[in-house]
């Protein structure tokens, strides 16, 4: 079940969003904001969701609903998780009456590269933002 997040989830969110990135550091040779992110400005807001094994952050931004942040735990990897969740978003933008997704990926994440066409994203630009290069992926809703 997704749900929004209370501030008792803030610890076990943490702890999966550390796992979930923790070999992009050792691949990437950096550090990435999704991995360190404090969750806790993000449940005040009411921008993260979490299920037993994962986590989204989403928000509007620049008129899109934008989906920041998806991490699942290792374990429970190639399980549908990641994919629920980003569905669950999609269906919260519409519910918001938002006419478009969005979402970016750190280049060098080829997996994602390859995942957000499959499920109807397409790629929309590249840019250094931040010092990193990102893909940013749109689907319309």
């Amino acid at each position: 079940m997704i749900r929004p997040a209370t501030p008792n989830d803030l610890a076990e969110a943490t702890r999966i969003s550390h796992a979930a990135y923790d070999r992009y550091v050792a691949e990437l040779g950096e550090d990435l904001p999704p991995r360190v992110q404090d969750f806790a400005p993000e449940i005040e807001a009411a921008h993260l969701w979490v299920c037993d094994g994962g986590l989204i952050c989403a928000r509007p931004h620049d008129g899109d609903w934008l989906i920041e942040n998806v991490a699942v735990e290792p374990a429970r990897q190639r399980e549908g998780i990641g994919r629920n969740l980003i569905a669950a978003m999609e269906a919260e933008g519409r519910r918001r009456d938002f006419t478009r997704v969005v979402l970016y990926t750190n280049e060098r994440m080829v997996e994602n590269l390859a995942l957000y066409p499959r499920l109807g994203y397409a790629e929309t630009h590249r840019a250094v933002e931040d010092g990193r290069p990102r893909v940013w992926f749109a689907k319309d809703l």
